[in-house]
């Protein structure tokens, strides 16, 4: 077969060929591996006759005369039209603040940057279409703080490990609320936490957040009924259900215990529910309120967690792509029927997700009424599960028959399958992006920032066929400009910050397209290496990345400088004998560099704990606009939450705090490192204002 045609189609398709490793070496995606993608992004590709069809309709959907149903432009520049309108044609602006606007396109039918910021409808010569006028920049940290070169800092925490009394053995956002309070107390302007996103109700066996069923929903785990409800309709239910036992039980593991926590939250919730379903509840109409405003959205996830339950009671399994084709589409009349016979089932889904919103809401208010300035930060996975309720609800706009993952390189010779989907680039363009922006006014909607895992994903993603190898995939590529405009956009409404994960092989130029649009990246403490035991300088670090010790895929300081994490992957056979010996050798010298580094700047360091406050001060003084401390390093654990690469023998989110979060932050340790962290960003405002 003539390969030519198949280069073409991939190209067309948004598939790189050609890519660069981690090594800088040249790699070339094979035809075999091209033609699996094709066919699992929609595009028939085995044969020359498929090939030519498909090469047929991709050009047709982006022929020039077709006029998607959403534009972008930014705020203050002209918007090129003519692939679609010639000059001197009318625009009729319907504005979305109100009013309407008629201006001209120009001589190079150009639409006049003059709209304000935000979403339009526009016609044109009878077509129709919204532009999306975004601002230059994300809401800025400077705006946050209003300050002209912010110093701010925060904490970091896995919301699960949080301990409070009553907590059901896991942490909540009652837990998280406390939190927040506690940490605006000692002058914290921010609190990242972990996501939050609805996972599948069918395996508690993998709770990993960054693999959710929806990003669109929240883990009804995480609510804090006491708080919505009262304590003493939470205190009744625990009775009804002779849960006092097993409560106080999980409450004194020192591990989550994710199948029995999950099991007796589900039974609390139902009796709950079956006590607020009674009568005329004093609290239904704002029930009745968010339900409305959180719509469609909503409405299919609730459907979908039915159908799902009732697809496993009758052995069709908890994937829906494995059910009856009926069921497979959320607008068929087969699945509403089936909605409109169970409604008191689905209104306990809308119930669940209405008091973990709401708990949401309240630790996010207490965060910014106690002083924060920027409050809560939120974690966006980079995808969803395939089998999930995201993918269900927008088939046309995810591709759940390709997991996202990386290439083989330096760091794993296997590459990486995180299990999980991504967009399709031309589903989002189809559908205006709908999907996209859905999922971050979700995410935006209580919080003061936002943390996008892998960044990079926004320009490209390493896509592989369900049931390959990791190395059998491509890298598929985004319309960046486009969203991230519509982030820029969604960022200014909400008046929340942006942070980009971009650790690892990062594309040429995105960095620096990110930090134009003041989307702030990550620079980690032990990864400021120009080689082993050669640590960047506090004032070469950059000032449009935060700056942190850590995150929760490596180990804390404490277990970084005792090898722990080098022990436990030893243990569980991930690396073979060299490779452990030639990582120690370089850890040994990474270790020496460190403290070479601190005791430069802050003279003799006596013990571990010693290095780890120098290591707190040192980047509290780096010119980074904010920096954030792990809880696991204010506190010296010496254990990390998730070991990639691992779904046994390592407890992965399952790790819980000793201390009651009430007293966390009055721990010796973190008592002193706090002290140390603000006295530091003090310092660096004053040198570098």
């Amino acid at each position: 077969m003539n390969a030519k045609p198949l280069h073409r189609l991939a190209e067309q398709a948004g598939l790189s060929r050609d890519w660069i490793d981690a090594n800088d070496r040249p790699q070339q995606v094979s035809d075999d591996v091209l033609t699996r993608v094709l066919e699992a992004l929609g595009h028939p590709a085995s044969t020359e006759q498929a090939i030519a069809q498909s090469l047929r309709a991709l050009e047709t959907a982006g022929d020039g005369d077709h006029l998607p149903p959403l534009l972008t432009a930014l705020h203050g520049e002209p918007l090129p039209l003519q692939r679609y309108f010639k000059a001197a044609a009318k625009a009729h602006c319907s504005l979305e603040q109100g009013g309407q606007l008629i201006v001209s396109l120009d001589g190079r039918a150009r639409l006049p940057g003059e709209l304000p910021v935000g979403y339009h409808q526009i016609e044109i010569d009878s077509q129709r279409f919204t532009l999306a006028v975004a601002p230059p920049t994300a809401y800025r940290l400077e705006d946050a703080c209003e300050l002209a070169s912010p110093r701010c800092w925060g904490l970091s925490a896995q919301l699960y490990s949080l301990r409070r009394p009553g907590d059901g053995g896991y942490g909540d956002c009652m837990a998280l609320e406390q939190l927040a309070r506690s940490a605006a107390e000692r002058g914290a302007d921010a609190l990242a936490i972990s996501p939050m996103h609805a996972l599948s109700a069918f395996d508690q066996e993998h709770y990993s957040p960054y693999s959710p069923s929806s990003r669109l929903l929240l883990n009804t785990l995480y609510a804090s009924p006491a708080a919505i409800l009262g304590e003493r309709a939470v205190r009744m239910a625990i009775e009804a259900c002779d849960l006092e036992a097993t409560l106080e039980d999980l409450e004194q593991q020192p591990l989550v215990d994710w199948p029995r926590a999950a099991d007796a939250r589900l039974r609390l919730l139902q009796a709950l529910y079956q006590d607020f379903s009674q009568g005329d509840h004093p609290q239904r109409g704002d029930f009745e309120s968010f339900r409305a405003a959180a719509g469609e959205a909503l409405e299919h996830h609730c459907r979908f967690e039915v159908l799902q339950a009732e697809a496993v009671d009758r052995g069709l399994g908890a994937d829906w792509r494995q059910w009856p084709k009926a069921w497979q589409d959320p607008q068929n009349p087969e699945v509403q029927s089936f909605a409109e016979g169970y409604p008191a089932r689905i209104e306990f889904q809308a119930f669940c997700q209405w008091l973990t919103e709401r708990s949401l809401q309240r630790a996010q208010d207490a965060a910014r009424s106690n002083g924060m300035a920027v409050g809560l930060i939120a974690d966006l996975a980079v995808g969803a599960d395939g089998a999930g309720s995201q993918a269900w609800s927008r088939q046309d706009e995810l591709l759940a028959d390709l997991t996202v993952g990386a290439p083989p390189d330096i760091l794993n010779r296997s590459g990486q399958d995180w299990g999980i989907c991504g967009f399709s680039p031309e589903g989002l363009k189809r559908n205006g992006y709908r999907a996209f922006i859905e999922m971050l006014r979700a995410n935006l909607a209580h919080a003061g920032g936002l943390r996008i895992d892998h960044v990079m994903g926004l320009r490209r993603l390493w896509v592989i066929p369900r049931g390959s190898q990791p190395s059998e995939g491509a890298y598929l590529n985004y319309p960046f400009e486009d969203l991230l405009r519509l982030l820029a956009l969604e960022s200014s409404r909400h008046r929340a910050i942006l942070l980009g994960e971009d650790l690892g092989t990062v594309p040429d130029g995105l960095r620096e397209a990110l930090a134009q649009k003041h989307v702030l990246g990550m620079r980690v403490l032990p990864f400021e290496q120009a080689s082993p035991g050669a640590f960047t300088p506090i004032l070469k670090w950059p000032d449009n990345a935060l700056a942190t010790t850590g995150t929760h895929d490596l180990a804390p300081l404490a277990g970084w400088l005792e090898n722990r994490d080098i022990d436990w992957s030893r243990r569980l056979q991930l690396i073979d004998a060299d490779t452990e010996q030639r990582w120690r050798q370089d850890r040994q010298k990474e270790q020496a560099g460190l403290r070479r580094t601190l005791q430069s700047n802050y003279g003799p360091l006596k013990d571990n704990d010693a290095v780890i406050d120098a290591a707190i001060r040192f980047v509290g003084h780096t010119r980074a606009p904010l920096v954030l401390i792990p809880l696991e390093d204010l506190l010296g654990c010496d254990e990390q939450p998730n070991m990639p690469g691992t779904t046994e023998g390592h407890p992965n989110w399952r790790r819980r705090f000793a201390q009651p979060v009430r007293e966390l932050l009055d721990d010796e340790d973190a008592a002193r490192r706090l002290e140390i962290l603000a006295q530091a960003r003090e310092q660096a405002w004053e040198r570098d204002r």
